[in-house]
């Protein structure tokens, strides 16, 4: 059998529907953002930890709906009025908490939307409830808005997650790593990508085979010291 190397090659993350794993960590948030049609007053929040999967999820409905992402911190370099005549996707809006001019924009992008009965879907990490946006009017309707979290990964969501990682960055690591990183890293989508990109970075470097050994011996580098 040939020796597997890594080579450095450009991380192509996929971004398909067909790329996204349902499990019952995440089925209810896909299954509203496959149902724009039915959001209360055509909004919705999507919240989840770092790496949880929601800009992937706004890339699924993108696709779906020809909307339009905006970062909540660009939002006052764009024209509003243009903005509201389609769907829109603002990630990270809690980023702008303490920029007045960018929560301005996204109150005014939120009632012309509203009015004309384009879809808005925005992003954040937490309880848009305990965003504390500083201008009430804009919390207020974040709060009234309706919900949807991505949990935590299960065993089979990290699992998925992690194959999907390696193949981004066009590689396949010995069939027992991911099962190994699965009971040996902690439980976030972020842990996992922080993992993939360290594994991944140092089986270059030494030109190794991308194997659980390799990783047994960069977890065990991580660890304090008892």
């Amino acid at each position: 059998m040939a020796e597997q190397l890594s080579f450095d090659l450009p991380v192509r993350t996929a971004l398909g529907r067909e790329d996204f794993f349902v499990s019952p960590a995440n089925a209810v948030a896909v299954a509203t953002i496959e149902a724009t049609a039915g959001w209360p007053d055509r909004k919705l929040v999507l919240s989840g930890p770092a790496g949880s999967g929601k800009t992937h999820l706004v890339h699924v409905w993108v696709r779906q709906t020809g909307a339009q992402i905006v970062a909540a911190s660009d939002l006052t370099h764009r024209d509003i009025a243009a903005l509201a005549t389609g769907p829109v996707a603002i990630e990270d809006v809690p980023e702008i908490l303490e920029d007045l001019a960018a929560q301005d924009a996204l109150f005014h992008l939120h009632n012309l939307m509203f009015a004309q009965g384009q879809p808005l879907l925005m992003t954040g990490r937490g309880t848009p409830a305990h965003w504390n946006i500083g201008l009430p009017d804009l919390q207020s309707r974040i709060a009234g808005t309706n919900h949807v979290a991505l949990d935590q990964p299960d065993d089979n969501l990290m699992a998925a997650v992690l194959v999907k990682l390696f193949a981004d960055r066009q590689i396949t690591p010995k069939a027992d790593v991911v099962p190994y990183l699965i009971s040996h890293i902690e439980r976030s989508f972020d842990a996992a990508s922080r993992i993939v990109e360290r594994l991944d970075r140092i089986a270059l470097s030494e030109r190794q085979n991308l194997s659980r050994t390799l990783a047994a011996r960069l977890l065990g580098s991580e660890r304090p010291p008892v």
